[in-house]
């Protein structure tokens, strides 16, 4: 199981291969045969899940009532943008352009990428900051509630 940490700006080159930090590449289990999964975020933002993980995911989804229409309208969304990624010899990842577009991303720009355990974020550091102002509660109010049970 992956645990992917921490934040590193990299560039997106002109063919839309982004270099994945060492740090995060060492966390890909041989399961994950060096890919990934790319698909787009909640947030505007492109995800990539490790091969295995994403097997995990799929298998979940794969599990929701097909005859309810958010389910339904889900798995059309999640799937229409997913992508198998490989990681080239020098540790990177060719973006699609649907997903860099979605993302509000550009080749030969910065990417901000963002260790969430199970995946890795990219963003767009502008689009990210955003996302970051306007949330609506404190990091402090936020982490009572979602941990405060423990």
């Amino acid at each position: 199981m992956a645990g992917f940490k921490g934040q590193a700006e990299n560039t997106i080159d002109g063919k839309g291969r982004l270099p994945v930090p060492a740090k995060m590449r060492r966390e890909l289990t041989p399961d994950a045969k060096s890919t990934f999964v790319a698909t787009r975020g909640v947030e505007q933002c492109i995800l990539l899940y490790p091969l295995d993980e994403w097997e995990v995911i799929e298998e979940r989804i794969r599990e929701k009532n097909q005859f309810v229409s958010a389910n339904r309208d889900f798995v059309r969304t999640i799937a229409m943008w997913a992508d198998e990624l490989s990681l080239d010899g020098q540790g990177r990842v060719a973006l699609p352009k649907n997903l860099i577009d979605f993302a509000g991303l550009e080749t030969s720009s910065k990417a901000l990428i963002i260790g969430a355990f199970d995946r890795i974020e990219v963003w767009n550091p502008d689009v990210f900051e955003a996302h970051l102002n306007n949330q609506d509660e404190s990091y402090e109010s936020l982490a009572e509630r979602v941990m405060g049970g423990i």
